[in-house]
């Protein structure tokens, strides 16, 4: 019972943050997928070069690389200590939300459907940024209050 007197349910700061980093990794799965199934897209990425990027394989292993970092994150948020957890939230999150933003302006323009993505991935990185700042330590002991008497 919460202390309003009313029943509900308390979802685990961990597996709330694990959960996250699994909805933002379908998203960035799904809108790699739409891509490929893009004729306009697929016929760049054939050529190697997407606007003025060049598609290689220094490219392709800091993607992989980027993406391990969120694939990562799903056992991570359920398995490191409160504090390195915090800072690994809030890091990779930032790095996510940049990475997505910065690929906005990367290539020959932004189609509709990875608009559409971005416009769920932004949001999910930074809300997993802005809950890992807010997470409060749960082993900190609560502040005690001290009364002064005359």
């Amino acid at each position: 019972m919460t202390t309003n007197g009313q029943t509900g349910s308390t979802i685990d700061a961990r597996s709330l943050l694990s959960t996250l980093w699994i909805f933002a990794m379908f998203n960035y799965l799904y809108a790699d997928v739409m891509g490929v199934m893009d004729p306009e897209g697929l016929r760049r990425l054939m050529t190697g070069t997407v606007g003025t990027l060049h598609v290689t394989q220094g490219f392709l292993l800091g993607a992989a690389i980027l993406m391990e970092t969120a694939i990562a994150m799903v056992l991570l948020a359920r398995i490191l200590p409160y504090r390195p957890n915090r800072w690994a939230n809030m890091i990779v999150g930032v790095i996510h939300t940049l990475a997505v933003l910065s690929s906005m302006f990367v290539g020959t323009g932004v189609t509709l459907y990875y608009a559409f993505f971005a416009a769920i991935e932004i949001p999910c990185t930074c809300f997993i940024v802005w809950y890992a700042w807010r997470w409060p330590n749960p082993e900190a002991a609560p502040l005690k209050t001290v009364r002064m008497t005359q």
